[in-house]
């Protein structure tokens, strides 16, 4: 009766009993709600790492969207003033392009004023040489008559 298989039994039912009585069970239990907690723990603490990093990227998504909107702005700006400043370069060139212009045609009315002077004055000298020419070669052939008519002119003219 007594066999091996009582024998067995009754140290395995031993066993058990020992491992209850030493409360290896509870300290099983105790030890697996330990870990469970700080698996509840990294878990809850992994949740809240995740929301703040949601949080920091949102923020940093407005920070970008806002950067990129300033950028905008400054480039709408730059774009405006170098318009702004074409504008007013253009104007500047036709003000200068006008002056010089007058300037120019000023100059080229002065020019033909100062040549239309120089040929009068030419054809003065031209004129008076010619004129001073022919009288005397009018004087050379016809002087003696001219001063006695011009003496008989004048002794009428007195009288």
């Amino acid at each position: 009766m007594l066999d091996s298989t009582f024998w067995t039994a009754a140290g395995y039912f031993l066993f058990l009993g020992l491992l209850v009585y030493m409360k290896v069970p509870h300290m099983v239990l105790g030890f697996l709600d330990n870990k469970i907690s700080k698996i509840q723990q990294d878990l809850d603490e992994a949740k809240k790492l995740r929301e703040e990093a949601q949080a920091l990227l949102a923020k940093y998504e407005r920070k970008r969207k806002s950067a990129q909107s300033e950028a905008d702005e400054i480039i709408a700006a730059a774009e405006e003033e170098a318009v702004r400043i074409a504008e007013e370069a253009k104007v500047a060139l036709e003000e200068m392009i006008a002056r010089r212009t007058k300037s120019v045609e000023e100059k080229i009315a002065q020019a033909e004023s100062q040549a239309i002077a120089e040929v009068r004055s030419r054809s003065a000298e031209i004129a008076v040489d010619a004129a001073r020419t022919l009288l005397v070669e009018q004087m050379a052939d016809k002087g003696d008559a001219l001063v006695d008519a011009a003496i008989k002119d004048v002794g009428a003219r007195l009288n």
